[in-house]
């Protein structure tokens, strides 16, 4: 199965990427993941069920550490459409 994971990460700062988003983001690029694309507002990207779960799990923990607040968090099935 195949999953896409979303998710942005609070407090936001328009004027300078705060400490969690950088580390999200940065757990994002380096998961092997596909169609990864991160942006001001929202990061996202597509892998196998086992992959997705284990990057959900260590984004959680490290935007937590690194003083997000607030992680909103998508997980959604890919249909054969949907690739």
């Amino acid at each position: 199965m195949r999953l896409r994971v979303e998710f942005t990460t609070e407090p936001f700062d328009l004027s300078e990427p705060p400490r969690h988003a950088v580390v999200g983001r940065e757990v994002l690029e380096t998961a092997g993941l596909d169609a990864v694309d991160v942006g001001p507002f929202g990061n996202s990207a597509e892998g196998g069920t086992e992959q997705v779960v284990a990057v959900v799990g260590e984004l959680l923990r490290r935007t937590l550490e690194a003083g997000a607040t607030r992680v909103s968090l998508q997980v959604n099935v890919l249909r054969e459409a949907d690739r």
